[in-house]
């Protein structure tokens, strides 16, 4: 069973990360990977990552004329892709040597049409004390409870997912009016295309927590100013996501019922028991944050 991994990027700045991601794929126990870079309308760029992977025959390198966005750049990948399986992993991502591996297992162990894997943090950034748990999906990593191994979700995150190469192109690969381009950091790709697999399959993406991806969470994004513009990006993408006719809202829906039926109490008892300073911060963020996606929602829906 052959893997092809596509890899976006867009930005100059970011050749030394991506440079990691790809190493990072050309590390894999697994040998049959084949590692797809799209460079998003940066030709400067897709010259520079020629020579530095041209001498590899599993490393091909594309340049799209102008910027077209991650989803348009991902789906051409695949189109791309020789695989049987095309997994997607991010420029500012470092795949651990057993992802692919893990990977393959479900697909050869079950009839799974996709798996994605868990997103581990790389905290560049320090240690992020004042958030909490619940909310690490804002920074890009797989947040406590989010299911267990070998569950069908919806989606897991964009940079540790992978579908059957058939049943991808089928669907038509991400839409392009969701994820983000060198202008606009819009969200919910993943989810939506989840969702139009669990309308034409009935099957969902099976969740394998051993296949890990580790995200690196630089020092800005754990700025409060870029966690709060985060939050209402996420809930301006969510509105839109909801206004589909056909969108799967219930992932949303059940984090926020188990976060105050579940996560506040557990939290504001362990507080009462032992207080201090992380804990205070960590517990006003959940309603902060919380609030925060609500208003992005509430401003999504006032405005369009």
């Amino acid at each position: 069973m052959e893997v092809s991994v596509v890899v976006c990027t867009h930005a100059s700045e970011r050749f030394p990360d991506l440079v990691e991601a790809v190493e990072s794929l050309q590390a894999q126990r697994y040998d049959q990977v084949e590692t797809v870079v799209i460079s998003d309308g940066n030709d400067d760029l897709a010259e520079r990552i020629e020579q530095q992977f041209g001498g590899d025959p599993d490393v091909q390198v594309h340049c799209n004329e102008t910027n077209r966005g991650v989803s348009y750049s991902r789906t051409k990948g695949a189109k791309r892709a020789a695989g049987d399986i095309v997994a997607f992993i991010d420029d500012d991502a470092v795949a651990r040597p057993d992802w692919i591996e893990n990977l393959v297992a479900v697909y050869e162990e079950t009839d799974a049409l996709a798996v994605g894997g868990r997103m581990a943090g790389q905290w560049l950034g320090g240690d992020p004390w004042y958030l909490p748990e619940e909310f690490y999906w804002l920074v890009g990593v797989t947040h406590r409870g989010f299911a267990e191994a070998g569950e069908e979700v919806r989606n897991t995150y964009e940079s540790n997912i992978s579908f059957r190469r058939d049943v991808f192109l089928d669907l038509g690969g991400f839409d392009t009016s969701f994820g983000p381009t060198a202008t606009t950091y819009s969200h919910s790709e993943g989810a939506e295309i989840g969702t139009r697999l669990k309308r034409a399959y009935d099957r969902g993406v099976v969740y394998e927590p051993d296949a890990v991806v580790e995200h690196k969470v630089f020092d800005y994004r754990l700025s409060l100013r870029w966690l709060v513009e985060k939050s209402l990006q996420q809930g301006e993408s969510k509105y839109r996501l909801g206004q589909q006719t056909t969108a799967d809202i219930g992932s949303e829906a059940g984090f926020l019922r188990e976060l105050l039926l579940d996560h506040v109490p557990r939290r504001l008892a362990a507080l009462v028991r032992t207080p201090s300073k992380a804990k205070i911060a960590q517990f006003v963020m959940l309603f902060v944050l919380t609030g925060l996606v609500g208003v992005g929602y509430l401003r999504a829906a006032l405005t369009q």
